[in-house]
């Protein structure tokens, strides 16, 4: 029989990196916006550069681990290893391509690129505050 308190976690846990994006999606809305008021639109558009780069780069990381684990146990769909390799690179040379645009065009700008690479810090900071909220909700 299913003890009901045991799925309650698993269900939590479940839905953790969909809202991870989701928060990084506001938050490269909501940063940006902050950046712009606090110091002026060029770290704000440096921000907005970084927190692009850093979703496109979780983004990709997701399913470049995804990638591996089906190629691991050969389930479903198997992706080229090639492929997967390729998106790894690809990630730090979009973000070296970013950071020396942005170095050429605006050295102020460098200073929000920076912080917007931390986009996936702050997500999971967010994911960490409602999980320990739920738990605090549910008694468990």
């Amino acid at each position: 029989m299913c003890n009901p308190d045991t799925s309650a976690p698993d269900t939590v846990y479940s839905g953790a990196l969909d809202r991870i994006r989701r928060v990084m999606l506001v938050l490269t809305v909501a940063f940006p916006i902050g950046a712009w008021c606090f110091f002026g639109w060029r770290i704000a558009l440096g921000m907005l550069l970084g927190c692009t780069v850093a979703y496109l780069n979780f983004h990709w990381l997701k399913s470049g681990v995804e990638g591996l684990a089906d190629r691991i146990v050969q389930a479903g769909k198997s992706q080229s290893g090639k492929g997967i390799v390729f998106r790894f690179v690809v990630r730090y040379v979009l973000m070296g391509l970013v950071a020396y645009g942005i170095l050429t065009v605006s050295p102020a700008s460098l200073y929000g690129l920076f912080a917007g690479l931390f986009l996936p810090v702050a997500a999971i900071a967010c994911e960490a505050a409602y999980e320990a909220y739920v738990a605090l909700a549910r008694g468990l």
